[in-house]
């Protein structure tokens, strides 16, 4: 924009600068505004990506973003507001204020807060924010907004017309980075004097909360516009005060670091101290305190020029003192201070709550802790933060006194200014003063429903960027994943290669194990009544059965954390001790197992539910454990990775290999085998996924190794969640004597020809000058080693050539399951075994 234009649109109505005519003809129409913006929820990912994007941004002083928004700075401010804007807008900071205050990162989603009914709950919008921003806080305009999209709200916010435009351009910065432009839709930016009552009585009428920020005046000046129902929160001036005990005050290293808080911000933020307790009636003391303070005041270097006091402020100063010093004929107070005026402690032996004049001046008062509560609780609405000195049964004494008198927060003295991310602000969570939390009870009809946002919608999440990645790739990034992120270390089974590290921080571990909990609810997993055995394979750093504990545990379900073992029957006996009827594992494992102890769990009849991981069971299987051993339900407890965790599930509806993707915490790509582009629609290609939301890493257009095709069209079970069928492993298709062959044709012809229902493995080892390929089949399925040689010649045209070529010695073995190679930690099966050099 031109210097002109700035000039004069100064307000910033979704996603366009506009003038004070425009403005007003659009109030006039903002219900209807607010009713169209509101029509489509905006995404909480879409505006992390956004938010993370501009903080990127204001990191680096010469991005052009940084460049702009220095322009619009406030007199006096430098680019530190920009860096402290910069911190606050970065994803590690605003999903753990999520967390903190709403319970997760995607908190709008009508999900089932108890897995155990179907009764739906989320935190909604309140609908239209209007925000009435203070005009000596450059930070705090902008910020407000962000909070109010945080909760899914739109928002009108008022800025002061003596402030400058960084509100209007740094939301609109944030605006541009969203491709879907929901933000946009979601913010106005209004910029006049508050005596323009007729704007400010248009942005309060259709609002739903209205957010006022200063002191009583302002909000009284604001709270006869707001409409009745509308909720009102108010952000006002705040009294905050240290309380010693007598080990404290004498103490030189205490008085220092509160001299500090006095002097940081010349007392301007709400959390500095005006006033400073001593725990005690002696008046003496209380003076005797004050010299020693005003000792320590002194030693603090000056206040900047610009952070000198105003004229109405310098006569407030001036007016207390002179009191003050009047006072002293009294034996009430006594007055030490700056020949300069620069700062001045008050004692004052009357034990009442006194606002400071601020600009360093600070009361000092007795007050024994027993009388804590009666002194400072008709103050309760005003006070802020207590700053506690003692010792450790001190400080736990005095906090819990303190807070019952009406502060809201407690902190060490040196350290009142100073906050954490996802803190309460005034004894409150922001986020949910501007949200509801609403519910949705459903019947017995959606119990295979985790979401109802999946009936309903599909989910949205930025389009995936960047270069591809294989394994290797994501290892090298591990490498470089701060410590304070990497607190939870898994090992890949090994099925594909060597074992490989995966690192997730405990958040981004809990927000997989809720979507793996969904998954299996949408299976068919009902934890209100199955009893679970957890089957998988533990130790070694291998997360199955640590990762399916955590699931149950998520869901509430019962279950017996037995993990996989040797002792096939003793396994089998606890299962029948304990009434299990649904089995988590491997289809390895469980195979050998119900086979093994055939008798004992035929004869029991109880199991009635599988749930596996890892690998698939074919349809022939399936087929023997329905009709063999009267399994009701056979489902995929998962589809993911080590690397990614969960990546799809199964619903009742699916079956075979078919699985929907978590569409809330991956995108899925399909490209073509031998060129980096899509593939046409429901052909076979190789799946890439990017993962979203993970704290300290960016796992982007991760080619996983698996091939698979999209489904096209909405599942039966009535869920917007993309579909796509695994179709194998890259490392499944074999070149084999100038032929590439696939172990899934080997599997898919046993099952067809020879109804083989066993574990299938091909060994590949050079045979003098020609290759051997062995197909080892479980002894135990019955099906004759030479019938299956010429079922697989038969049904393979490739591998009957490459034996009819002499180029393929083709041998079929049959062995005990037992004797089958498989990878130590995960148990899984090694499909093909290439020994070739």
């Amino acid at each position: 924009m031109t210097e002109a234009e700035i000039s004069t649109n100064h307000h910033y109505w979704q996603g366009a600068f506009i003038g004070d005519e425009e403005a007003a003809r659009r109030l006039a129409t903002l219900p209807a505004a607010v009713e169209a913006a509101l029509a489509a929820p905006l995404a909480t990912e879409t505006l992390l990506a956004a938010c993370d994007a501009l903080a990127t941004a204001l990191r680096d002083p010469a991005h052009p973003a940084t460049v702009r928004l220095a322009g619009h700075l406030p007199a006096g401010e430098d680019a530190d507001v920009l860096t402290e804007l910069a911190a606050f807008l970065s994803r590690e900071e605003l999903t753990r204020k999520l967390r903190r205050e709403l319970g997760g990162t995607a908190p709008q989603r009508l999900s089932r807060p108890d897995a155990r009914e179907t009764v739906y709950e989320a935190w909604a919008p309140v609908g239209l924010v209007a925000h009435i921003a203070p005009g000596n806080a450059a930070t705090v305009a902008p910020l407000s907004v962000v909070e109010g999209l945080l909760a899914g709200n739109v928002n009108v916010l008022k800025t002061s017309s003596a402030d400058t435009l960084l509100a209007q351009h740094l939301l609109a910065e944030l605006a541009a980075l969203d491709p879907t432009g929901a933000i946009a839709e979601r913010v106005v930016v209004l910029r006049f004097p508050s005596s323009r009552q007729e704007w400010l009585k248009l942005m309060c009428a259709p609002a739903d909360a209205v957010a006022v920020w200063g002191g009583e005046a302002a909000v009284e000046g604001v709270a006869a516009h707001v409409p009745p129902g509308c909720r009102l929160v108010e952000w006002g001036h705040k009294i905050s005060f240290a309380y010693l005990t007598q080990d404290a005050w004498h103490d030189a290293g205490t008085l220092t670091a509160l001299a500090e808080d006095v002097c940081r911000y010349e007392q301007q933020a709400c959390s500095s101290p005006q006033v400073v307790y001593l725990d005690t009636e002696d008046a003496d003391e209380v003076f005797a305190f004050a010299e020693r303070f005003a000792t320590a005041l002194a030693a603090v270097p000056p206040a900047a020029p610009a952070e000198a006091p105003d004229p109405a402020e310098e006569a407030e100063l001036t007016t207390t003192e002179m009191i003050a010093r009047l006072e002293e004929h009294l034996g009430l107070t006594r007055v030490l201070s700056a020949p300069d005026g620069s700062w001045r402690v008050l004692a004052d032996t009357r034990p009442a709550l006194t606002a400071s004049p601020l600009h360093r001046s600070v009361w000092v008062k007795p007050l024994p802790r027993k009388r804590l509560i009666p002194t400072l609780r008709p103050m309760r609405r005003y006070l802020q933060t207590a700053a506690v000195a003692g010792g450790r049964t001190d400080i736990a004494e005095l906090s819990g006194t303190v807070l019952a008198a009406g502060a809201t927060r407690v902190t060490p003295v040196g350290a009142m200014t100073a906050g954490y991310s996802g803190e309460p602000h005034d004894g409150v969570y922001a986020l949910q003063r501007y949200s509801r939390r609403v519910a949705v009870q459903a019947d017995e009809r959606f119990a295979t429903t985790a979401c109802l946002d999946d009936l309903a919608r599909p989910a949205v999440l930025p389009p995936p960027t960047g270069p591809l990645r294989d394994k290797a790739d994501v290892q090298e990034l591990n490498r470089h994943v701060d410590r304070r992120d990497a607190e939870l270390y898994f090992r890949s089974g090994g099925s594909t290669g060597a074992p490989a590290l995966s690192l997730f921080s405990y958040d981004d571990y809990d927000v997989q194990m809720h979507a793996a909990a969904r998954g299996l609810l949408a299976a068919g997993y009902d934890p209100a009544r199955d009893r679970t055995a957890n089957l998988f394979y533990c130790g070694g750093m291998y997360g199955s059965f640590i990762s399916f504990f955590s699931i149950l545990e998520r869901l509430g379900g019962v279950q017996m954390p037995m993990a996989a073992g040797p002792d096939h029957r003793a396994t089998a006996e606890m299962l029948v001790a304990h009434e299990v009827d649904t089995l988590f594992g491997m289809p390895s494992y469980l195979w050998q197992l119900l086979h093994e102890e055939a008798d004992l769990l035929r004869s029991y009849g109880g199991i009635r539910k599988i749930f596996y991981g890892g690998e698939h069971f074919t349809a022939e299987q399936r087929r023997t454990l329905e009709q063999t051993f009267g399994i009701e339900v056979v489902h995929s407890i998962t589809y993911g990775s080590t690397d990614l965790g969960p990546l799809g599930y199964q619903c009742v509806e699916s079956g075979g290999s078919v699985h929907h993707l978590h569409a809330d915490l991956h995108t899925l790509e399909i490209l073509d085998i031998d060129s980096d582009r899509p593939v046409e629609p429901g052909k076979t290609g190789r799946l890439v996924f990017t993962t979203h939301a993970r704290r300290g890493q960016d796992i982007g257009r991760y080619v996983i190794g698996d091939l698979g095709r999209a489904l096209p069209g909405r599942c039966p079970c009535g869920s917007h969640s993309p579909r796509f069928e695994l179709l194998g492993r890259l490392g499944d298709v074999m070149r084999v004597a100038t032929y590439f062959l696939n172990h899934r044709r080997f599997v898919a012809i046993a099952e067809e020809s020879l109804r083989y229902s066993g574990e299938t493995q091909i060994l590949l080892a050079n045979s003098g000058p020609r290759e051997q390929l062995t197909v080892r089949m479980e002894r135990a399925a019955g099906v004759p080693a030479e019938e299956a040689r010429e079922a697989f010649l038969a049904g393979y045209p490739e591998l009957r050539t490459a034996v009819e070529e002499r180029l393929l010695d083709l041998t079929v073995e049959a062995v005990d399951g037992a004797a089958l190679e498989r990878t130590p930690t995960s148990g899984k099966l090694r499909t093909v075994v290439d020994t070739r050099s």
